[in-house]
């Protein structure tokens, strides 16, 4: 409910790591987001600090990440930050920005893209079918035959 959703664009810096995890698969890699301004001294485009996030994908997300993400390519990630830190080892407090990817794609302002649609994987079979239940109302020993039962020549 209060989370902190993020949408980041930035560069793949890791080879995704895919995994079959018992909760279902599982992929991570790092993204390098580093910003830009213009220096008027320089009149140009220059590199500013770059931050570095863990990005988690999920179930079909993984799979598809797996299959589809490279080292350097540009990408888009939506998803919720989870900041982490820590101490190690008696040093300074260690931090970790971590997003738990909900979508992620390629940045088209910087290259094309060919979309293929995932197979969806076998489903297990479905439990017996039950038998569609009686709507119908039951006749009472008051009433005759409906009209729909007269009709079909039931008696």
């Amino acid at each position: 409910m209060n989370e902190t959703l993020v949408c980041v664009v930035g560069n793949v810096a890791t080879q995704p790591l895919y995994r079959d995890m018992a909760a279902g698969p599982s992929a991570r890699f790092r993204l390098a987001v580093t910003s830009r301004y213009w220096d008027r001294e320089k009149s140009a485009w220059t590199d500013g600090h770059t931050n570095f996030f863990t990005v988690w994908a999920n179930r079909q997300l993984a799979v598809n990440v797996a299959a589809s993400v490279e080292v350097g390519q540009p990408v888009v990630v939506h998803g919720r930050l989870k900041v982490r830190s820590e101490t190690r080892e008696g040093q300074q407090n260690w931090a970790s920005a971590d997003i738990d990817a909900v979508a992620i794609g390629h940045d088209l302002a910087r290259g094309t893209a060919a979309f293929r649609r995932s197979s969806r994987p076998d489903t297990p079979p479905r439990a017996a079918a039950r038998p569609e239940p009686e709507w119908e109302t039951p006749p009472t020993e008051e009433t005759e035959d409906s009209p729909a039962e007269a009709a079909a020549g039931v008696t």
